[in-house]
């Protein structure tokens, strides 16, 4: 099976390059699609030195959502992975995309991040909602036969995070299979990405709020899991205010920034559920823009 590979970065040079190191090593016949985006580390002049990179494309959204739009646009095979700058396939990748889209309209897999301690490894997380069984993809590592990301338009850009799991549900929606394979493994070396990023509980919540009441509308199981998070998060959060490692003022504050960011996804959920009535759920997809690419170099 011919797959195309489509590899979003954005000032990671050094990762990037291990990554298409990587690619070239363990899948030799794939049209790689790097989407960078606007780096100024020298990422394009690099990736211009190199000849197992078919198609470069330059944007100016940082978005995650518009650089894997733009990069599926400049696809030609008919199976599509997407990896993660930071990511390394590893030798029985390639044979897992293989015999899960075989069997599937998408397979995903773990990622194994290598610590100092050990090795992290993800599982599969599956979920019923809304009598709705949905397998969660690993954003970095994921595989798709074609027909699936053109009948839900690709990604939904109104997203600043969160935009796979939004995918998830949607591909649920349509009843596309997703195979989960323990084989289509991934590797993050050690200090990949700068470690841990604080999370931005604003964006969070809005992206929460709006994936659940665009994809199942303003219903009782909605409101139940949107306080059931916060509630969690809120009573973990304070906790550490208690144990002395957080400070209540910045407690106080996140929780406003929750509040105000999950109101406005619940109404951006409501509006986007009314300009997209399909099943697909996606007002601003692939075939939303067509002003992605700034430049586009196509070696093939």
């Amino acid at each position: 099976m011919d797959v195309s590979v489509v590899v979003p970065t954005l000032n990671a040079r050094n990762q990037l390059a291990g990554c298409l190191d990587a690619l070239a090593e363990h899948v030799p016949d794939a049209e790689v699609v790097v989407v960078n985006g606007p780096s100024t580390d020298g990422t394009t002049g690099m990736i211009q030195e190199r000849d197992d990179v078919s198609v470069l494309v330059e944007v100016a959204d940082r978005t995650i959502n518009a650089a894997r739009n733009a990069g599926i646009n400049h696809t030609s095979r008919d199976a599509i992975a997407l990896v993660n700058q930071s990511l390394s396939v590893t030798e029985t990748w390639k044979a897992a995309v293989e015999s899960g889209l075989d069997d599937s309209d998408v397979v995903t897999g773990p990622t194994h991040t290598q610590l100092v301690a050990g090795i992290e490894t993800e599982q599969k997380e599956s979920r019923t909602i809304s009598g709705r069984d949905v397998t969660y993809l690993n954003g970095g590592n994921v595989a798709f036969r074609r027909e699936p990301l053109d009948e839900l338009d690709g990604f939904d850009e109104y997203l600043d995070i969160g935009g796979m799991r939004d995918l998830s549900h949607r591909l649920a929606a349509l009843d596309f299979s997703v195979q989960w394979d323990d084989e289509m493994c991934a590797r993050r070396e050690v200090g990949a990405d700068g470690g841990e990023t604080p999370a931005d509980w604003g964006w969070k919540y809005r992206s929460l709020a709006y994936r659940l009441v665009k994809n199942y509308g303003f219903r009782p199981t909605v409101v139940r899991r949107l306080l059931g998070h916060a509630g969690s998060d809120a009573f973990t959060e304070l906790r550490d205010v208690v144990k002395g490692d957080g400070r209540p003022s910045r407690w106080l504050g996140t929780g406003r920034d929750v509040t105000t960011n999950m109101l406005r996804g619940i109404k951006d959920g409501l509006v986007a559920r009314r300009l997209d009535k399909t099943i697909r759920r996606n007002p601003r997809g692939r075939s939303y823009r067509t002003d992605r690419s700034v430049t586009v170099y196509d070696w093939r």
